[in-house]
């Protein structure tokens, strides 16, 4: 900028300084806010149009002054990297369940295979006032707030062998999440549970790493597990969630409008995906069924009474006036 710029430059702010001159805007429009939201899972399955439903509502929502990037596919990390992530700030959203029992150990209490017999005992915690004290635990704790809970629908069980009943789970290398609640339970049930990313989880059956592995059947399909496992076992042993949660550091840098878009975006997300998950997971199975996946009903019962002999036990490590609160939730 020449001496005669720079003069002229000077005299305009000292003219708005003064009052006698509008100040002149920096651009004509602000550019819009652009966060992020990662998740491990395929375009194809029913987390990532769960996201594409957030996107359209929060850049609907916002006249385009809130834009959302999606990274499907681990492409920011695992559930561990993502939680993670959003701590630091780096990630603003992330879909993650289980993981977040490693931050908030109260969190653990839902990952316990057969806690719940039915999606409306679950449904009955976990959108009441147990779920609203598990959440309030987690944003205090580890600065991740959960907007929303999505259904997945019950988890079951994928192998090379048929399983029908409790016996057929002795020495099963089956690949869990990387979460003690579930290691426990299915250890009581005589498996061998082998922690293991989900990114790694097809590859591991390829390859007979592992034998068997569980979710619910959306994650199976969309996973292509079905090409790796000749069987499928309706264990229903978890009434599955994941939660659409944010940072808490990208949240207190928004102002109170941002922050209601942010909300009803992610409620009417949450609304999309659970319609999803009830309208599909039986078309599913019926497809993965039709090229050569066979089903089996296992006593579930007989599988309950093990998991649930370890139960109280972790509760201790965790909170057992919770888990007792929460037994009596289901009037048991």
């Amino acid at each position: 900028m020449n001496r005669i710029s720079k003069t002229l430059a000077s005299l305009v702010l000292g003219f708005a300084a003064l009052g006698l001159v509008a100040a002149v805007p920096a651009s004509s429009q602000a550019a819009p806010l652009e966060l992020k939201l990662g998740h491990i899972q395929t375009e194809q399955d029913f987390w990532h149009l769960g996201s594409l439903k957030f996107k359209e509502e929060l850049e609907k929502r916002s006249n385009g002054e809130i834009t959302l990037k999606i990274y499907p596919n681990s492409t920011l990390g695992g559930d561990r990297d993502l939680v993670e992530g959003m701590q630091m700030g780096t990630v603003d959203f992330g879909l993650v369940a289980g993981v977040l029992g490693n931050f908030e150990k109260s969190i653990g209490l839902l990952e316990l295979p057969y806690l719940f017999d039915s999606q409306e005992e679950f449904n009955k915690v976990i959108h009441g006032p147990i779920g609203e004290e598990i959440a309030g635990r987690l944003v205090k704790k580890s600065g991740i707030r959960i907007l929303n809970w999505w259904d997945r629908g019950p988890r079951q069980t994928t192998s090379n062998k048929p399983i029908n009943k409790l016996e057929d789970l002795k020495g099963l290398k089956i690949r869990l999440p990387e979460i003690p609640a579930m290691v426990n339970s299915w250890r009581a049930m005589g498996a061998n549970p082998t922690p293991m990313a989900w990114s790694e989880v097809y590859t591991g059956l390829q390859q007979n790493v592992i034998e068997a592995q569980e979710n619910p059947i959306p994650f199976i399909y969309g996973g292509r597990i079905n090409e790796v496992q000749k069987y499928i076992a309706i264990t229903d042993h978890k009434y599955e969630y994941v939660t659409i949660a944010m940072s808490e550091m990208r949240w207190k840098k928004l102002n109170d409008k941002q922050r209601q878009i942010i909300v009803e975006a992610a409620n009417a997300a949450t609304a999309y995906e659970n319609q999803l998950v009830l309208d599909k997971t039986n078309e599913l199975l019926a497809a993965m069924q039709a090229k050569g996946l066979q089903v089996t009903h296992p006593d579930k019962k007989e599988l309950a009474a093990a998991a649930r002999s370890v139960h109280e036990d972790f509760a201790k490590t965790v909170d057992l006036d919770l888990y007792k609160r929460i037994l009596q939730t289901l009037g048991r």
